[in-house]
């Protein structure tokens, strides 16, 4: 026969008798029928089993002095993946007895079992398998099928009351012992079945009623969130309508400053529309007046009419006449309108265009000034040096008949030489000759 894995065989084993240590802690805890304490048996065997299934494949971590194996490392891995775990982990340190990493992992487990939350934590944790990786070997059990069985089976334990104090109990010096006889059947388990059974049945009731306390903690939870954020919706609103109110408020302030600009703006033109009044009145009297000329000239043609009653026919051709004329004049009116605006237009031009050559005219005035300014300096500067070519001219004939009365000395000084030198030889007459010309 084949022989099979011995770390198989330990994983079944630990999943059996966390099977039967979680089954005898349930139908004891209903019989037993009140709130349980710590120095209740299958109480204190249960956290004897389940820290040798946390223990089952733990690597070992070296320390500073010795070698470590402990379960407090992946238990505290709980914090980071389910938020509700910092509350234990926080109350776990502030414990005071315990100075072992193996103390604190215990007093975990009893925290969790008495806010009946050890399945929802352990659930957490062997589902980050890469993370417990870093803790246990990979034939762990808690890296294993049989760890995510040990989880639902402890879902069983939230129907269980327990009432533990934690900070009495030595924990760190504690040695953990299966005890199987616990476990063994005997003859009064067999004769006890039909109280098993009711037991079973108030376990399912318990355990219903559990859920559904569970289910209300959770709608009284969401329900909380959506009071908070109502609360805080309800704070932005109130914000905004006191940023609303500050808005209607400045509103209101240019409203008034508006109507004020509006008065006034009525009362110029009220003003303007007095003005424009005045003129209407003068020329509506200036136009009764010629029209009473215009009805004295028409009473007078009705009374020509009258004293010319035969020439009545022609007269009317005539006013048809005047008539058509009028039209005329009036066309002639608007077309010689039209021709003064259209030489304002052009009057308006040609001014432009004047100060436009008026400021050229100036830029060329002050042009030529600064060429004149110019031109008067190069006439000094020229004038100067004309005095001073008329000095060098000057200098110059000066020196021209000094050498020429030089020239005229020299040659009366030949001469004389010249006769002196008569009676001499003729090889010096030759050189006073040569001297002198």
């Amino acid at each position: 026969m084949a022989t099979k894995d011995p770390t198989a065989v330990e994983r079944a084993n630990l999943l059996n008798m966390a099977k039967l240590s979680i089954k005898g802690l349930i139908e004891s805890a209903l019989s037993f029928g009140r709130t349980l304490d710590s120095d209740y048996p299958p109480l204190q065997q249960f956290f004897v089993v389940m820290e040798h299934c946390l223990k089952h494949g733990l690597k070992v971590r070296k320390s500073f002095l010795s070698y470590n194996k402990t379960i407090w490392g992946p238990l505290e891995l709980v914090e980071k993946l389910y938020p509700e775990a910092e509350e234990i982990g926080a109350s776990v340190r502030d414990l005071p007895g315990l100075k072992t990493p193996l103390g604190r992992a215990r007093a975990w487990l009893r925290l969790a079992l008495m806010q009946k939350k050890m399945a929802d934590y352990l659930r957490c944790l062997i589902i980050q398998r890469d993370l417990l990786s870093e803790f246990y070997e990979y034939h762990a059990l808690m890296m294993e099928e049989e760890g995510a069985v040990i989880v639902g089976l402890l879902v069983g334990l939230n129907v269980i009351d327990a009432n533990l104090c934690v900070k009495g109990e030595d924990l760190d010096s504690q040695v953990g012992v299966i005890d199987f006889s616990m476990y063994l059947k005997n003859e009064e388990d067999i004769g006890n079945k039909e109280r098993n059974v009711q037991i079973t049945a108030i376990l399912d009731q318990k355990n219903y009623v559990e859920e559904l306390n569970r289910q209300l903690n959770s709608t009284v939870s969401s329900l909380h969130s959506r009071v908070d954020s109502l609360e805080k919706s309800n704070t932005k609103l109130i914000e905004e309508l006191a940023i609303a109110k500050n808005n209607i408020i400045k509103l209101q302030e240019e409203n008034h400053q508006l109507r004020s600009e509006n008065k006034l703006i009525l009362m110029k033109t009220q003003q303007q529309l007095e003005v424009t009044k005045v003129d209407v009145e003068t020329e509506l009297q200036t136009y009764k007046h010629s029209r009473q000329g215009l009805d004295e000239m028409y009473n007078e043609a009705r009374r020509q009419l009258r004293d010319e009653s035969q020439l009545r026919q022609d007269v009317e051709n005539e006013l048809a006449v005047q008539v058509s004329m009028k039209h005329e004049i009036e066309l002639a009116m608007k077309l010689l309108e039209k021709d003064i605006h259209e030489k304002q237009d052009t009057l308006i031009g040609l001014r432009q265009q004047l100060e436009e050559v008026k400021a050229i005219n100036i830029e060329m005035y002050q042009k030529l000034q600064g060429s004149e300014d110019g031109l008067k300096e190069k006439n000094e500067i020229i004038a100067r040096l004309e005095e001073k070519t008329n000095n060098i001219t000057l200098a110059m004939r000066q020196l021209e008949q000094s050498d020429s009365d030089l020239l005229t000395q020299t040659r009366t000084i030949a001469m004389s030489l010249v006769k002196c030198a008569s009676s001499d030889t003729q090889d010096q007459y030759k050189l006073v000759k040569d001297i002198s010309f």
